[in-house]
């Protein structure tokens, strides 16, 4: 049985420990600190209230033996955990895991890959963010167990910080981080509650005087890594104040890290010997610069701050000493850059603004927030729920507040918005406000203190009619005021699920009426929040393998983090349940679905005609006429949305083994399919589709003789490339490489010669080479060399291919694949050294795919040096290439539209939505 309640708050910057004693009387001193024993010095070790998330890879013989050995034995893998590791990292570049937990929430890289320390020389050993995150949750599991010998760590009963805004994936990573830490079992609760529940614990004994006149708190949670907003109602019944949590913000990477590199951007100008580009700080220098701002930060926005501070940077190797080098910092500049620059005052209808350049706000591949504005992402979030009401309370938590100017400054910007001061919950120490509130809500959960609620706002419903029908009618799921947690079965109602086949299930909402969980409900009357459907896969036991149908009945729950769980339970088998998470939050609402054409059957009777079993005979002039009867229907194709396309795709897929029965009905086959499945991702049941279509690559074609057979075939890999997974695309490598180079190899190489190899012409080959995004980079960089050395032979096809594929394949921001996996700087260097040598008047392509190559994506680590990219930007100037090619080399530009044309070689489907946000 538990002995204690524990709240881990795992910190961008620091992890915090409290607990509190289960069998204890609630008490002002039930929730404790647990001080975390941790190296402080090479054989030092003493405990500490904040244990830094940081983790450092010492150099063989860097430190001596024995000199990292932990009360409870060293580190498993040599790293070091916590404050040894701050002074470490601050001293060695390149070496330094920091900003794990923002990493986490970051969906453009492999969160499972050893990427980390970010930018690294290759020597350096690299974990995945989850490790990372891992190694501190196992360093205070370990610490705990060493100090409560009788009572382990993952025996307690474990609450676990996240942002609120944390999405479904980070979340679960976040859980997966713990399991591999060896806490298999522990509860998550998002921070900025956690920071009010601390609050509510300090004043159990007052609460209502306290919150007396208070409608609405706002809890602003800036810490390292994240800006957190939450808004709690507070409505007061029978003379005591009930808290229910009403709004969260959407995902912020803003806090104290895009300050402390703000700074870094500045001082790095000033550094003797900065306008010499060759000096510019590498990626793995950066941090160490980083680190030495945040402390001068600390120190000159302090109440009893200097007029300034040393910023020093040390050298490195033989030059530790004649290399350092130091800029002074004033506190003046600094307030300007920090408080200025992130909280500045503005109306309360001042919404963010999409910058060009984050001024510093970009770097180590993470994707920061492009307006460094806090206050401006406030007035949006309150914009967003204006419903709510307007606060008139504030809580302030993160370690920025420390800062009493950053405090002072906020507090005033609110009132002047709302017109009258805000009530200032005061917290008593915001870096361990999150940790004890863990604690405090554990025990809420017992009923020993007040509780904030998270109940649902909404009434929210599961629709039972087809899109673009007269009828909608719905039947709830989840009546408003439901109670977070707790199981709400739906009686008397069963449905059928399709076994092995994809399903879908569209969710609304309404905040009007009053509804029994169950209740078939006409909707068309009443306004309805449509919400991002839900398109899965449920899959049927063994047993049931044949079995189309499972009848099941609902159970429903909403989640602590704002998901709404419906559990399938099949009424044969009560042992057989699938879980469904719809994620009930967001700023904009999902669009409704319009449905499918009026025409759309006339299209499947069409595809038929073609392509259906009893059809075995149709001519081939039948054959070419399939796809001109699809445009007089739908218009020309480039014009179909993915609504329309990805419907078309799965009729095709339908009839699949029907391709066959000529080279026109393979060939047409092919070009639809990819046409209507393509770029692989981007609607709910891509990944279902793209894993019933990859078996066909093996099979190969029937028609290998057709030469447009062939070409067809590669075309439709190169279009749905970004659905397939590494394995996959290695496989497609393996191919490409053999219709590229097969005769180079020899006898023995060929016999790895795939039976069922298509053959394919190098314009083709090198296309789809370059879609492979997931591939290694080494592999990358051996096809682009190949490529690179063919820029200096005549061509019959002649270059475009080429240079399409050498500026895919060095691109510094990808379209689909992950950040860590593009080609390292000297490789694109070359490659762009070999694209200056031709003449780009005469040459087509050879500017855009310099454009790609030399594109700033704000990250050190892959950016080329700026020297290479103002002289492509020069000579993109002399030929009157499009200014965006120049903009996007000399400034930080998201990806838009035409960048992911070109990126993908082809039109995207109307309608389909890839672009990041900040």
């Amino acid at each position: 049985m538990a002995a204690y309640f524990v709240g881990i708050d795992l910190g961008t910057t620091h992890t915090v420990v409290a607990y509190a004693p289960v069998a204890d009387r609630v008490s002002d001193q039930s929730i404790r600190l647990f001080a975390i024993e941790q190296l402080i010095a090479p054989g030092e070790v003493a405990p500490q209230p904040l244990l830094p998330s940081l983790r450092y890879h010492p150099a063989a013989g860097e430190i001596a033996d024995g000199a990292l050995t932990l009360p409870w034995g060293p580190s498993p893998d040599g790293a070091v955990i916590g404050a040894l590791a701050r002074r470490l990292g601050a001293r060695v570049p390149g070496r330094l895991v920091a900003s794990a937990k923002s990493w986490l929430s970051h969906a453009a890289v492999d969160r499972l890959a050893p990427i980390l320390p970010w930018g690294a020389p290759a020597e350096v050993p690299k974990v995945s963010p989850v490790a990372a995150s891992a190694s501190v949750l196992a360093h205070v599991r370990a610490a705990w167990n060493h100090a409560f010998a009788q009572a382990s760590l993952e025996a307690q009963q474990i609450v676990l910080t996240v942002p609120a805004s944390f999405d479904d994936a980070a979340r679960e990573l976040t859980l997966q981080a713990a399991r591999d830490a060896g806490l298999p079992s522990l509860r998550l609760l998002e921070e900025p509650q956690a920071a009010l529940q601390d609050w509510l614990f300090r004043h159990r004994g007052s609460v209502a005087e306290a919150l007396s006149g208070t409608r609405l708190v706002l809890v602003c949670d800036v810490g390292g890594g994240t800006t957190d907003l939450s808004l709690v109602r507070v409505d007061t019944l029978a003379g005591a104040p009930r808290l229910e949590r009403v709004a969260v913000g959407r995902h912020l990477m803003l806090g104290g890290d895009n300050m402390d590199l703000a700074l870094a951007h500045l001082v790095e100008g000033r550094l003797p010997g900065a306008s010499d580009t060759a000096r510019r700080l590498s990626a793995g220098e950066l941090p160490q610069l980083v680190e030495r701002c945040r402390a001068a930060k600390e120190r000159l926005l302090a109440a009893d701050a200097p007029d300034s501070a040393a910023v020093t940077l040390l050298g490195g190797g033989s030059s530790l000493i004649g290399g350092t080098r130091s800029v002074a910092l004033s506190r003046d500049e600094v307030e300007r850059l920090v408080i200025d620059g992130f909280f500045p005052a503005g109306a309360a209808d001042e919404l963010p603004r999409r910058e060009r350049s984050g001024a510093g706000l970009v770097a180590f591949g993470l994707p920061y927030a492009s307006d460094p504005a806090v206050t401006r992402h406030i007035a949006a979030f309150l914009h967003a729920h204006a419903d709510a009401g307007w606060p008139d309370a504030l809580l302030l938590n993160g370690g920025v507040f420390h800062a009493e100017a950053l405090a002072a400054r906020l507090r005033d910007i609110l009132a002047a918005w709302r017109g009258a001061p805000l009530k200032v919950l005061h917290n008593a120490d915001p870096d361990i406000a999150v940790a004890r509130g863990a604690v405090a809500h554990a025990l809420a959960r017992r009923g020993l203190v007040p509780r904030i609620g998270s109940g649902s706002a909404r009434n929210y419903f599961l629709l039972l009619d087809a899109a673009g029908s007269d009828a909608q009618r719905g039947v709830c799921v989840l009546p408003r005021g439901s109670e977070e947690g707790h199981d709400v079965p739906l009686p008397d109602r069963s449905f059928a699920l399709k076994s092995g086949e994809p399903v879908r299930f569209d969710l609304v909402a309404s905040t009007s009426g009053s509804v029994r969980a169950g209740e078939l409900v006409d909707l068309a009357e009443q306004p309805v929040l449509p919400l991002p459907p839900l398109a899965t896969v449920v899959r049927g036991a063994a047993a049931d393998a044949g079995r189309r149908e499972i009848a099941v009945r609902l159970t429903s729950r909403l989640s602590e983090l704002g998901t709404l769980d419906v559990q399938c339970i099949a009424v044969n088998d009560p042992t057989q349940h699938w879980q469904l998470q719809f994620q009930l939050r967001g700023d904009t609402p999902a669009a409704a679905n319009t449905g499918l054409p009026p025409r759309f059957g006339e299209a499947v009777a069409a595809i038929e005609r073609v392509f259906g079993v009893r059809n075995r005979a149709v001519d081939a002039k039948a054959v070419k006429q399939l796809r001109g009867q699809l445009e007089a229907l739908f218009g020309p194709r480039d014009r179909w949305s993915t609504a329309l396309l990805r419907p078309l795709y799965d009729e095709l897929a339908q009839r699949a083994r029907n391709r066959r029965r000529s080279a026109d009905h393979e060939r047409l086959w092919l070009s639809l399919a990819g046409w209507c499945l393509r770029p692989g991702f981007g609607d709910a049941l891509d990944g279902w589709r793209i894993e019933q279509l990859w078996p066909l690559f093996e099979q190969g074609v029937q028609h290998g003789r057709d030469t447009q057979v062939c070409a067809e075939w590669w075309t439709l890999w190169r279009r749905v490339a970004g659905g397939l997974d590494e394995p996959a695309q290695q496989r497609l490598l393996q191919d490409v490489a053999f219709n590229l180079r097969g005769h180079e190899l020899g006898p023995e190489a060929r016999q790895h010669r795939s039976p069922t190899l298509v053959k394919g012409p190098p314009d083709d080959m090198a296309r789809l080479g370059a879609a492979l995004e997931r591939i290694a980079p080494e592999h990358k960089a051996e096809l682009g060399d190949w490529l690179a050395a063919q820029l200096g032979r005549p061509s019959p096809s002649g270059l475009g291919h080429v240079l399409w594929a050498i500026g895919r394949l060095g691109a510094r921001v990808p379209f689909h694949g992950s950040a860590h996996r593009v080609v390292a700087v000297e490789t694109a260097t070359a490659w762009l050294e070999a694209l200056l040598a031709l003449d780009w008047k005469l040459t087509d392509g050879a500017a855009a795919a310099a454009a790609n190559l030399a594109r700033l994506s704000g990250d050190r680590a892959r950016d080329l040096p700026p020297e290479w990219r103002e002289q492509v930007a020069a000579r993109l100037e002399a030929v009157h290439a499009p200014p965006a090619w120049i903009l996007r080399v000399r400034e930080v530009m998201p990806l838009d539209e035409a960048d992911e044309r070109s990126l993908f070689g082809e039109s995207l489907p109307v309608g389909l939505r890839l672009l990041g946000t900040d």
